[in-house]
């Protein structure tokens, strides 16, 4: 799970930014949203919402820990050995490095790995480990082309060393030694999900394949042992089927009229398949519709955006679920109905439902999840940050605790209000361009 985010120096995040998840000193001891892991110090929080007016930052900020993610999944391998770092620092000004650090547990063993970019290359990268109970150790430090392995990876293959290019991290040059120990923080990043990030509105990105709903829906049914004709995602009840469960949930809550799914072959892929015997043929995903005493099967395409849109984001929820890893959405409102924003929280605060402690971070404007409601807000109040813009452009990430809300205030109506800042002063807005016409 992850512990703590920290970031300077990308995009809008000028100086370091800290987004952190663990629970507030404050944090209720009965409340089943915490989870006390192996490893991390205080109670952890699975999920974490940013507010702030358009272009603050808040997309800034999950941005950033994308850019570690991909970097760490994809330096070694697909990033050209002459073509420096893909940063984005900031804008204004020479900014120098750009610094990435995450801290999170895994299996018990809480890990603090993090690196400087430069535009050429990077020039310092770390990894220190605390398993339970145990004082740090230094897997490793990296500062230029010096390279220094602690006492727990002694016997480090040398060819790690020599691989690790200048522009590559040595995580990811490792992960392509297979290397058993530095795997551990590699697969957690490359378990990531985003949705709906780096520019790609209703997408979504993975460690590493297609993510798509087709290719989620057939990677699964090939591992049920379906791959052929015409297939439900609904068989009977096993161990693999757990995933497609969770989905029928999602699905029914979002009251559409689907009940069921299947994966139809349309034929050979293209004109060319006679010549590439083994090319797999085009599939088709088919939803069935049971409204009152019709029903029959529409393909996905021909379903509404808002069905379309909680489809294509499903396989993301539903694999950070599975893996106990992190999903990352921008404009979650963007993305979901708020009905559905909800139930995607409620999946992701529940123990039951997410017995593996995966978590999302995500970007909104939906004030309805830290509105009054009915039993306890899907929100707390440590889970709640805001970004704001300062007058030099760049991003400042603050808690909404720094303001010590009371217990009993409607935070729903302070953040619109403006007490806690990172909203805009519509007023100013319409009276600068109505002027004395719209009085």
């Amino acid at each position: 799970m992850l512990i703590e985010f920290r970031a300077a120096n990308h995009r809008s995040l000028l100086d370091e930014q800290v987004l952190t998840l663990s629970a507030s000193a404050k944090a209720e001891k009965e409340d089943a949203r915490l989870r006390r892991v192996p490893g991390a110090t205080t109670p952890l929080l699975p999920a974490a919402a940013i507010y702030g007016a358009n272009a603050s930052g808040k997309s800034n900020v999950l941005r950033a820990l994308d850019f570690m993610r991909r970097a760490v999944c994809d330096s070694a391998r697909l990033w050209a050995p002459d073509e420096g770092v893909p940063r984005e620092p900031f804008a204004w000004g020479d900014s120098g490095s750009s610094v990435f650090e995450a801290t999170f547990v895994v299996d018990e063993t809480r890990f603090e790995y993090g690196f400087v970019a430069e535009d050429a290359r990077f020039s310092e990268e770390w990894l220190f480990a605390w398993p339970t109970g145990k004082k740090k150790h230094v897997w490793f430090e990296r500062e230029g082309a010096s390279i220094k392995f602690g006492e727990s990876l002694r016997g480090t293959p040398s060819a790690v060393k020599e691989a690790t290019r200048p522009n590559a991290l040595l995580l990811s040059t490792a992960a392509q030694f297979n290397h058993e120990r530095l795997l551990v923080p590699y697969l957690w990043f490359t378990d990531m999900r985003t949705h709906n990030v780096e520019g790609d509105p209703g997408g979504t990105q993975g460690g590493a394949g297609d993510y798509s709903l087709e290719a989620w829906i057939t990677r699964n049914l090939r591992r049920a042992g379906r791959s052929r004709g015409q297939l439900s995602l609904f068989p009977d009840q096993d161990a693999e089927t757990t995933v497609v469960d969770v989905l029928r949930e999602l699905i029914r809550v979002a009251d559409v009229g689907i009940d069921d799914l299947k994966v139809v072959s349309t034929g050979s892929p293209d004109k060319d398949a006679p010549r590439r015997p083994h090319a797999q043929p085009s599939r088709q995903i088919m939803l069935h519709h049971a409204n009152g005493g019709t029903d029959g099967w529409l393909p996905l395409a021909e379903e509404s955006k808002g069905t379309a849109t909680l489809l294509r984001m499903a396989p993301a929820v539903l694999d950070v679920l599975l893996s106990g890893s992190v999903l990352i959405v921008d404009e979650l409102e963007a993305s979901l109905h708020p009905r559905l924003a909800d139930q995607v929280l409620r999946h992701f605060s529940d123990p039951t439902l997410n017995p593996r402690g995966a978590q999302i971070l995500f970007a909104t404007h939906d004030t309805a999840l830290i509105g009054h409601q009915v039993g306890e807000p899907r929100l707390r109040r440590d889970q709640i940050w805001l970004t704001e813009k300062r007058p030099d452009g760049s991003t400042s990430l603050y808690p909404l605790t720094d303001f010590k809300p009371r217990a009993a205030e409607n935070l729903e109506r302070g953040y619109l209000q403006g007490r806690y800042g990172a909203v805009p002063y519509v007023g100013a807005l319409f009276d600068a361009v109505l002027g004395d016409t719209g009085r």
